[in-house]
């Protein structure tokens, strides 16, 4: 009986997100069209988060740059992380531009991320997210009691993101198909590969994942 309880809950809890989606969604266009009407144009808000993926290894790495892909916990090549995006972050983005590339993950990408390869980290260890149970044990608390909930956080970069983002293990890629030149040294916007590739990401992600 509670198990299906909280079956219930979960589906109302992923319904609640869907509704939320879909209204920024629609203000998003409707704000669009407005500015149209009014012969202006309509600037979207600054985003504020980021999937990064580091790209290159340890050779020649300067102290800092490596300090930063270990505070990123990017510690091996197709490694990727969601970062909140701030003034801080962004410096250090610009630190290890060579060794990354990163761009704006869209509700598909973070859903079919987590959904895929999502692992949770729990004592240490590294644990696939197969159950609900795992997440609302570490962030019931936060109220983030199913893998929708996680997905909304990170998404939204809600208030507790920073302990959702913490909970997932750093995410393990494949290499894309024939997506990497061979020696990753031009910037994404040059023909090459690091550096911040805007909604470009998603392509990458949907061929790494």
């Amino acid at each position: 009986m509670a198990k299906i309880v909280r079956r219930r809950q979960y589906v109302k809890r992923a319904a609640k997100h869907a509704r939320e989606y879909k209204a920024t969604e629609q203000k998003e266009i409707d704000l669009k069209r407005q500015s149209k009407a009014n012969g202006s144009y309509y600037v979207p808000a600054q985003p504020k988060l980021a999937f990064v993926v580091r790209i290159r290894g340890i050779n020649n790495i300067a102290p800092k740059p490596r300090k930063v892909l270990q505070l990123l916990r990017l510690l091996q090549i197709n490694n990727g992380v969601f970062v909140r995006l701030n003034k801080a972050t962004l410096e250090m983005l610009q630190l290890i531009q060579p060794y990354v590339t990163y761009g704006y993950p869209n509700l598909k990408t973070i859903r079919e991320l987590v959904y895929k390869r999502g692992h949770a980290k729990v004592n240490k260890q590294r644990i696939a997210l197969h159950d609900n149970a795992i997440i609302e044990k570490a962030l019931g608390k936060y109220d983030i009691i199913c893998v929708e909930d996680l997905i909304h956080e990170i998404a939204t970069v809600g208030p507790h993101f920073k302990e959702a983002n913490n909970f997932l293990w750093p995410f393990k890629l494949s290499n894309p198909n024939n997506m990497w030149h061979t020696r990753k040294f031009n910037h994404f916007i040059q023909g090459g590969d690091y550096g911040n590739r805007e909604a470009f990401i998603n392509n990458l992600v949907q061929s790494m994942n």
